[in-house]
């Protein structure tokens, strides 16, 4: 596992800034040691420090919140010394786990309160998952599988020339899949062929939660790699914004519970034969060098990636950056649960033996159970969309090559603190023929 600590004018631990002309407060927590990581059974240690324009705030009346991560105690308050800061005993964890603190402080002036965070884990590289594995997962993907295999995939291109570059040829793709949940259905996304003759690896973007359109994966089109960014919701990615808002505050409303009773009509089963069917496409395509085949994804797309590399055995590596929808009937346990956090909270209908059960044929853990090609993963501590507890319950579990990089103080974001990273590590294991 590698270690990264970032430069102190960056480590803004959890902190929620406003953007307006004028400063707000800052709101900033540390545990009191420098990798975030203590022993089952140790005691740890909060600082707390408040500033305004960057002078400390003494005597701020702070609000805090202590407990295992996703499960925070009742609220405690406290106030700062006369240097702005405060120490909270955060007791400790008798089992591998994240404790979480969370502080807010409400200027007395009036104003937007501000939130810091921090979490510390507890043998993080022992966390296992509360999640099950179906005896039959296996024979139920197997299965999955011959169907997708039944359905001609039938592609379709479209040339894009306004995306098009000296450097690569970009084109709307489109390819049957299997039913959805409303009937047959197709997969669509943005292909990018580099120019000039001679195989390449490729690479296939797998997206992150929500309803969008994409332009193509063009920082490594432009590094020579053929690469082929999908939607997962079965229509085309090349179409007005308006459509997409539209799509995700109706019929895609909450698409994470669609049929989620039901394992064979469950909605992200179409989604991950699509990108089993995308990654096909790659695979076979004409220019395709015949051994390199990445998926590359973070949050839903992390998940994605891990759950292509585990069932397409051409995918040769992967990238996973907080990976989403892992060990998600963990908060039945009282622990943190992945996106998209389904059992969190007891809503009426949700909680059912039906559902629950459907989970583990798709739970990331389960996937990362069967990856055994090299993958590059990442995630933050202050990450409350992924947390990094689930986040670790998947990754203990893979058998593979594995490198994991943690930054501590970053939460469910993106950013060259994440993309550079992973870009070296792409650029190392799998160079484009020059």
């Amino acid at each position: 596992m590698r270690i990264r600590s970032l430069p102190t004018s960056v480590v803004l631990t959890g902190v929620f800034l406003c953007t307006a002309v004028f400063a707000v407060p800052v709101v900033k927590v540390v545990p009191d040691r420098p990798d975030w990581t203590a022993a089952p059974g140790e005691t740890v240690l909060f600082q707390v420090t408040v500033t305004d324009n960057d002078s400390p705030v003494a005597n701020a009346a702070l609000t805090c919140t202590l407990g295992p991560d996703g499960f925070p105690g009742p609220a405690q308050k406290l106030v700062t010394g006369s240097d702005g800061t405060a120490v909270i005993d955060g007791g400790t964890l008798s089992e591998p786990g994240f404790l979480r603190c969370a502080v807010s402080f409400a200027p007395p002036a009036g104003g937007k309160a501000v939130r810091g965070i921090a979490a510390v884990g507890f043998a993080p590289d022992k966390i296992t998952p509360v999640q099950t594995e179906p005896a039959d997962f296996d024979a139920f993907w197997n299965a999955q599988k011959a169907a997708l295999a039944k359905t001609p995939a039938k592609p379709e291109l479209v040339s894009l020339p306004d995306l098009s570059t000296p450097l690569f040829e970009a084109f709307h793709l489109s390819l049957h899949n299997v039913g959805g949940w409303r009937g047959p259905s197709r997969i669509y996304g943005i292909l990018t062929i580099p120019r000039g003759e001679g195989p390449a690896p490729a690479l296939l973007a797998l997206p992150g939660a929500g309803v969008r359109g994409y332009k193509g994966f063009i920082d490594y089109a432009n590094r020579g790699y053929i690469t082929l960014q999908i939607g997962i919701h079965g229509v085309p990615v090349n179409l007005p914004d308006e459509l997409y808002t539209s799509l995700q505050s109706g019929v895609l409303l909450n698409y994470p519970l669609i049929d989620l009773d039901n394992r064979d009509a469950y909605y992200f089963r179409r989604v991950i034969l699509g990108c089993l069917r995308a990654a096909d496409f790659l695979a076979t395509h004409p220019r395709w060098d015949g051994k390199n085949l990445i998926a590359f994804g973070g949050s839903q797309g992390g998940m994605l990636s891990i759950a292509t590399a585990a069932l397409e055995p051409r995918v040769s590596h992967l990238t996973a950056n907080y990976p989403a929808f892992c060990d998600v009937t963990a908060p039945l346990k009282n622990r943190a649960g992945g996106w998209p956090a389904m059992f969190k909270y007891d809503q009426p209908g949700v909680r059912t033996p039906e559902k629950i059960a459907t989970t583990a044929y798709y739970d990331t853990v389960n996937f990362a159970r069967r990856v055994r090609v090299p993958g590059f993963y990442m995630w933050g501590y202050n990450d409350e969309v992924c947390p990094p507890g689930p986040s670790y319950a998947a990754y203990n579990l893979i058998p593979g090559p594995k490198t994991l990089e943690i930054l501590h103080p970053r939460g469910h974001e993106s950013g060259r603190e994440f993309s550079v990273p992973v870009r070296s590590w792409v650029l190392k294991n799998v160079p484009v023929a020059r």
